[in-house]
């Protein structure tokens, strides 16, 4: 039997995706309700974690140990970027299952010291068949301060976006996120030194993949710059042959986050940077 916080450990959860999920999350996010499937990155809302209040940790998530490594040494744990392929759709309705395995366990040494990184396999199924696999990868580091902001530079023409911390609170009771970078400014600045609340990654991710004009194949997802409340981002969507790049610049010109999607390989006449309506409008 494998330990639980080594490679090959395996946990398994159920859900439903509720039909007043689309609706909250739409609100959310400022766009119409969808119809039918759920869009990309929405199933997010299911397999929420909530541990009791003596499990909580003073960072707002759950106490290490359990599925995930517990690595006491590394305190800032965060969500680095993901792979997903899509095998099929979710419906407001389907009763649906999830199992999650540890993939892999690797550490390396960044500018601000040690890191290890963790990739964790989730399968999404509906009726006994896989329809979303993802590659998630969490990475963990020392509390050190955040990196400093390179100079200005040219921001390209995109979806102007900004999200307040009306957009976070909601995001975060909607993926049952207790992270205390998203809600509490205090501690943001204090015990982790940001210069204001964090938005959440997988938030900036989901209002890129709005700009998709066709459901997704395959979608790679990159963090690579945090993103704060109250800045202006810019989201750009750049059709390629077969796939459609979709980043998100800060008002300093800074790639914050790379969303590669494979698309099928039809015609796509539409014009870069197109504005859609899955996006609220700073």
């Amino acid at each position: 039997m494998t330990a639980p916080g080594s490679i090959g450990a395996t946990e398994a959860g159920t859900d439903t995706v509720w039909p007043c999920l689309p609706g909250r999350m739409a609100a959310t996010l400022g766009c119409e309700v969808p119809e039918g499937a759920l869009p990309p990155l929405w199933h997010w809302m299911l397999f929420q974690t909530w541990a009791p209040r003596a499990r909580i940790g003073a960072d707002g998530h759950p106490q290490r140990g359990g599925f995930l490594p517990a690595l006491p040494e590394l305190p800032r744990r965060m969500w680095a970027g993901s792979r997903l392929t899509y095998a099929g759709e979710l419906h407001p309705g389907d009763a649906v299952t999830r199992i999650s395995t540890i993939t892999g366990i690797t550490e390396r040494e960044g500018r601000s010291g040690r890191l290890v990184f963790v990739t964790v396999r989730h399968e999404i199924a509906r009726d006994g068949a896989v329809v979303i696999t993802e590659e998630q990868d969490l990475v963990y580091r020392a509390a050190a301060a955040p990196a400093a902001s390179a100079p200005a530079g040219p921001v390209p023409d995109g979806v102007v976006v900004r999200p307040d911390e009306v957009m976070l609170f909601r995001y975060s009771a909607l993926t049952g996120n207790g992270h205390r970078i998203h809600y509490d400014a205090p501690y943001a600045a204090g015990a982790e030194q940001y210069p204001a609340l964090v938005v959440h990654g997988p938030l900036v991710a989901t209002l890129l993949c709005g700009l998709l004009q066709r459901p997704p194949q395959t979608l790679t997802i990159r963090a690579l710059k945090p993103v704060f409340v109250g800045e202006d981002l810019h989201l750009v969507r750049e059709p390629q042959n077969g796939s459609t790049l979709l980043q998100a610049y800060n008002a300093r010109g800074e790639t914050c986050m790379s969303v590669q999607a494979g698309c099928h390989p039809v015609a796509d006449p539409s014009p870069k940077h197109q504005q859609i309506s899955c996006v609220s409008q700073g």
